[in-house]
């Protein structure tokens, strides 16, 4: 598990950069991959659209390419999110990060949402890593143990708070809760609101692995 220690090093190989705005422009992705490129960040996510020009620019750099599946809602069917992890691998995403069914889970469809999972973390393996997007905003304290044990079972490598679309963020205590229910064999990425490095800290100290922020270059200036 990833624990910050004290350096910009260390707080660079946590930053997960996205860019997923619907108005956002080719220039300001490309601004982006620079920027990402220039302070190492460990990946820049974008929507699947803009997935081809950042394998392009980032070529050759430490910086992993990552999009999204079924963002920002997660209700879409299984068949949308495997086509669009597809998508996203065979034009270089190296991440997936993948929002569960949040109304499957509130209807205690268990077994339909572990399917979800599975069925994009099936596709995906040994290609890409598979992050769980639960939306802790919208989940009790019990439905977030639940989302995790189901992400875990279903074979993601990681649990993330939040899509930055929801109602809410990450809060430090949701990734200290997803930290105890996975233990340390699987990732967590707190994201959602996190526009300072105090803040981001404050997430690695609780348990998380990334932090998805769109303000990575001020975590790193500050």
């Amino acid at each position: 598990m990833v624990r910050y220690e004290g350096d910009r090093r260390s707080l660079a190989d946590s930053i997960d950069q996205s860019l997923l705005r619907p108005e956002a422009t080719r220039g300001q992705i490309e601004s982006m991959c620079r920027e990402a490129d220039h302070y190492g960040f460990a990946a820049v996510f974008v929507n699947s659209y803009y997935v081809t020009l950042c394998s392009n620019l980032l070529a050759g750099s430490r910086v992993r390419v990552g999009t999204v599946t079924g963002f920002p809602l997660g209700a879409c069917s299984t068949e949308v999110k495997v086509f669009e992890a597809m998508y996203g691998i065979e034009h270089g995403a190296e991440e997936i990060d993948m929002v569960m069914h949040v109304g499957a889970l509130k209807s205690a469809d268990y077994t339909g949402v572990e399917q979800d999972i599975r069925a994009v973390v099936d596709i995906c393996k040994g290609k890409t890593l598979v992050k769980v997007i639960i939306e802790t905003a919208l989940l009790t304290d019990r439905e977030k143990v639940k989302a995790c044990e189901i992400a875990r079972g279903a074979g993601a490598d990681f649990v993330k708070t939040s899509t930055g679309f929801g109602p809410g963020g990450a809060k430090v205590e949701d990734v200290a809760l997803m930290r105890k229910t996975v233990g340390e064999g699987m990732g967590v990425k707190a994201s959602g609101g996190i526009r300072d490095s105090k803040t981001a800290i404050a997430m690695i100290e609780a348990g998380a692995n990334r932090i998805g922020t769109s303000s990575g270059v001020k975590l790193m200036t500050e």
